[in-house]
């Protein structure tokens, strides 16, 4: 049995969460819910939601429920964060210039699976 979510247009820099993302991969939930809850980075509560989004729709399920203590022992075997769209806006700089900045969103998948 798995459980596949998907977050997507999040305003983060995909580098910054991959670094999280990186982390959990191949972990068990449960180990996986500590680390995300101890680590500084912000991603990691948009990650952390994400993996608490994977267990309730493990829980809820219509075809096999599986219990909250059951859904802690699936482990994460796919976790991966893509580039989504790039938002360009412009810093004026002296002289007339213009800088352009960057803002960077990123799509999050996370794949639970009791293999």
């Amino acid at each position: 049995m798995e459980s596949k979510v998907c977050a997507k247009w999040v305003r983060m820099s995909p580098r910054k969460v991959r670094r999280v993302v990186n982390e959990i991969r191949g972990k068990e939930v449960a180990k996986a819910r500590v680390m995300l809850r101890f680590m500084p980075y912000a991603a990691a509560r948009v990650v952390e939601k994400l993996l608490h989004s994977a267990v309730s729709n493990l829980v809820h399920s219509e075809q096999n429920p599986v219990s909250e203590g059951e859904a802690d022992k699936f482990k994460v075997v796919e976790a991966f964060c893509d580039q989504g769209p790039t938002m360009e806006r412009f810093q004026p700089r002296a002289r007339g210039r213009a800088y352009p900045i960057l803002k960077r969103s990123s799509h999050i998948t996370l794949k639970l699976s009791d293999i």
